[in-house]
């Protein structure tokens, strides 16, 4: 699927909340193996995600703006920051809720990583990460946050690579993609060159694996990289269950 371009969908979730969902789109793009789901989602004082189950999957929850709590059946309650992340590994079933964590709007990306068959009936389970928990590296031009690998905290049972970048106009960054994984570039705001492609805002140009890609900014920019190991295996997806 190297080199194409798709744009979000805007739509409603939860209790009020706003989000841009670039999969699933029935009829588009369902699943992306490993991933299950991308939502780059903005909550408004009173509206929310309250207590629901899930299974089957593990979800990070990476905050930009803003504040959002998390609580769950487990007795994990906790509020994480912008630049803070939450992980929570559903396996055989979990039940919490997602709510604005301040009287601010929040805004960040859920993204949701399919378990292989043999782990998803594991014990749930939660971690927050904090703002200091993420390496920054800065760089001319720019900087990139690893949430996931090369020295994060977070810890999945997928081999998975999931970075934020910001650039400022002209600067320019180099992802190399794993041979073994799929990928992709989420633009949250600004507008990126990849070769001849232009990438919007509230797009993802999915790229190809085993390849070194230069993006440049056209404008001060601000997007995700996210690559995975595939499992190779049916994602049957039924609304907040992966079975």
């Amino acid at each position: 699927m190297g080199h194409v371009l798709y744009p979000s969908v805007h739509t409603r979730e939860g209790d009020g909340a706003e989000v841009n969902r670039l999969f699933p789109v029935p009829g588009r793009l369902m699943n992306y193996d490993p991933f299950v789901l991308w939502d780059n989602f903005r909550i408004s004082p009173g509206a929310g995600f309250p207590p629901h189950p899930h299974r089957g999957f593990e979800a990070i929850t990476y905050l930009f703006e803003g504040a959002i709590s998390h609580e769950d059946n487990l007795g994990n309650r906790s509020t994480v920051t912008a630049g803070g992340a939450q992980r929570f590994t559903a396996g055989k079933g979990i039940v919490h809720s997602e709510m604005p964590g301040s009287d601010q709007e929040c805004h960040g990306i859920q993204l949701w990583i399919n378990l292989p068959q043999r782990l998803k009936a594991i014990e749930p389970d939660y971690q927050e990460i904090l703002t200091e928990d993420i390496p920054q590296e800065d760089f001319e031009g720019g900087c990139t946050r690893r949430i996931v690998g090369n020295g994060s905290a977070l810890r999945l049972h997928t081999e998975v690579i999931y970075q934020e970048v910001r650039l400022e106009n002209g600067a320019r960054y180099r992802f190399d993609m794993p041979a073994n994984q799929k990928g992709f570039l989420y633009l949250v705001a600004g507008k990126v060159a990849l070769e001849t492609m232009h990438i919007p805002a509230g797009s993802a140009c999915f790229l190809e694996p085993g390849q070194a890609h230069l993006f440049q900014a056209a404008h001060d920019s601000h997007f995700m990289l996210c690559s995975g190991s595939p499992h190779h295996e049916p994602i049957r997806q039924h609304g907040p269950f992966v079975d």
